[in-house]
């Protein structure tokens, strides 16, 4: 075999392997990426009925008024909801 055909036939190997072997590859950094990229979520937004801020659940102030939970951007704003008669959805 002449020097030609071996760098010939080498490269045709090194061509066949890329194109069996780099769809895998791709395809685990594809998946990893996606997966790195879905942060779990941390707390859900909710809005103050008073004054329309939204704040994190973990963080409001809760207040019930006709069996319904309420959640608040701060104290103030819970006892002027609260104290209010009729309801202001």
């Amino acid at each position: 075999m002449s020097p030609l055909r071996i760098i010939i036939l080498a490269g045709l190997c090194y061509i066949l392997y890329r194109l069996l072997f780099a769809g895998k590859k791709r395809e685990k950094r594809t998946r990893h990426a996606a997966s790195a990229n879905s942060v779990p979520v941390q707390d859900v937004l909710v809005e103050d009925p008073l004054c329309h801020t939204y704040v994190p659940q973990k963080q409001a102030i809760r207040g019930v008024k006709d069996g319904k939970i309420y959640y608040f951007c701060s104290e103030k704003c819970c006892q002027t909801f609260l104290e209010t008669k009729g309801d202001n959805k």
